[in-house]
């Protein structure tokens, strides 16, 4: 999902501003909030958000998300892939198949 070509880049862009030092995970995951939170400001008002924002936006998201899993050494694909068959066990197709419903409430 990840290609290691961009994680690369995401951290020799840290260290050649040496900004490692600031890049603690409560920062990090402050910074994922924070982003997230302009992401959604592009859908405010109604759902006719300028395409190049959103990306820049969503962009913002993927690489602070990044750089903490970097900071916390795990792998992205990985816990994707982890959490895909947790929320799989939760969501069977036969009882979710077209549904919003939680969980718990199927």
């Amino acid at each position: 999902m990840f290609d290691e070509a961009v994680r690369t880049a995401l951290r020799k862009f840290v260290a050649e501003r040496a900004w490692e030092r600031f890049h603690t995970p409560e920062n990090l995951a402050k910074s994922v909030s924070i982003e997230a939170a302009e992401l959604l400001e592009c859908f405010q008002w109604d759902d006719s958000a300028d395409d190049a924002r959103i990306a820049e936006e969503l962009a913002d998201v993927l690489t602070y998300c990044l750089l903490l899993a970097d900071k916390l050494g795990v792998d992205p694909d990985k816990i994707v892939i982890d959490k895909l068959e947790v929320t799989r066990t939760k969501y069977p197709i036969h009882r979710a198949h077209g549904r919003s419903t939680k969980y718990d409430q199927l």
